[in-house]
């Protein structure tokens, strides 16, 4: 049976990820949303890259970019070191990619370049890490940061009843 799976922010946690993986059966068959923030947290973000990157290999993956995901992409991509960040598990997650070649490194910003802010599927539904703003939809958010950091959305809801 072809299943829509969705997972959010597993944040470095890689072995809690394969753990729910093998929970919930997950086979080549299912699509597999992901809701962002892959890394900062525990100790395993470098490891958690390299696993969704094989892993995309063998599952349709759709990998929505979060916010400690734009701050890492702008670590790996020139060293930038934003003092939130460092202290919100940017500081594990460089030390994750100790035993990480520079080849390494380059293929996991290009995997975090390459992420959409959201996805819109078949049945109209929307996967985003946070919000937008915009009344015409996320379509026309002018500001691309509310992807992964504006939270209106939750204060705005009435569901999960």
């Amino acid at each position: 049976m072809k299943r829509t799976l969705v997972i959010g922010d597993i944040h470095g946690g890689q072995r809690a990820l394969k753990q729910v993986f093998a929970t919930a059966e997950v086979s080549p068959d299912d699509t597999l949303i992901f809701l962002g923030d892959y890394v900062d947290g525990w100790s395993e973000s470098a490891q958690v890259i390299d696993y969704l990157i094989e892993l995309s290999a063998t599952n349709n993956c759709i990998f929505i970019k979060g916010n400690h995901d734009i701050w890492c992409e702008k670590w790996l991509r020139n060293q930038e070191i934003h003092e939130s960040w460092y202290i919100h598990g940017g500081k594990e997650t460089m030390e994750s990619y100790q035993n990480h070649t520079d080849e390494d490194k380059i293929l996991h910003l290009n995997f975090l370049e390459s992420m959409p802010y959201y996805h819109i599927d078949e049945k109209n539904r929307l996967f985003i890490h946070a919000g937008y703003t915009s009344m015409h939809g996320p379509e026309k958010e002018f500001h691309d940061s509310n992807f992964s950091w504006d939270r209106t959305l939750w204060g705005n809801c009435a569901c999960y009843g």
